[in-house]
């Protein structure tokens, strides 16, 4: 009976995504219509893990994609988000400096290093840009993350657009890979993957946003009306 809950649970979360609801809107539609709110304060762009010797498909492209959207005007900052979770580099960190690498201006560019599970990418990044004055925010990720992200933007009214990844961009941009040195975003020695420090349970409860401490601001704040 448990792992039937479990597998119910975890089926109720990924329903956002494209392959169990296809009537989602397109990435390029969401795209387009949330485009009109240009230029957004900053972008919240979500980690994934570094394996120290270069940057995979998916971080790639979030990075790739975070610049196209700085450089055509479609946001004046980014916020990469993610602390160390599997390995020990801390994420966002890591795709600061390939950013920078790629021309991103260091001015542009913010950090939130705390985050574990993807919704608390959302969480803790927007009250990064609060604190740096950014109201006119948006999400910048694939549209795989986007679409299991959507429900919780909405459930804890999160003034927050999408802005998903348009792979057909992001594929003809020419740059060749940069090179980094990623020893000063490498967490210090006691650093244990999250699967070594909590167990599957607190982590699925971590992905659906139960492991934040919620407060008084964020009741506040769902009482907000976004535009």
């Amino acid at each position: 009976m448990r792992f039937l809950i479990v597998i119910i649970t975890i089926l109720l979360f990924y329903s956002g995504c494209t392959v169990i609801n296809p009537f989602r809107k397109s990435p390029y539609k969401t795209f387009i219509s949330n485009s009109s709110n240009k230029p957004y304060d900053a972008i919240i762009v979500p980690g994934i893990p570094y394996n120290a010797s270069s940057w995979n498909r998916i971080m790639k492209d979030r990075i790739l994609w975070s610049k196209f959207l700085i450089d055509k005007g479609y946001a004046n900052n980014i916020i990469f988000s993610g602390g160390a979770v599997h390995s020990p580099y801390v994420e966002s960190k890591i795709m600061a400096m390939y950013a920078e690498a790629l021309g991103v201006p260091k001015s542009k560019i913010f950090i939130e290093d705390k985050a574990e599970h993807s919704t608390e990418n959302i969480y803790y990044s927007y009250y990064v840009a609060k604190k740096n004055g950014f109201n006119n925010i948006a999400l910048a990720s694939d549209p795989y993350q986007i679409n299991n992200l959507s429900g919780y933007i909405k459930k804890y009214k999160f003034c927050i657009k999408l802005l998903p990844i348009l792979y057909d961009t992001v594929y003809v941009m020419k740059v060749n890979e940069p090179v980094i040195d990623p020893a000063s975003a490498k967490a210090d020695s006691s650093f244990k993957p999250l699967n070594k420090r909590e167990s599957f349970f607190k982590r699925l409860r971590g992905t659906m946003g139960g492991n934040i401490n919620y407060t008084a601001e964020d009741k506040e704040r769902k009482k907000q009306k976004c535009n």
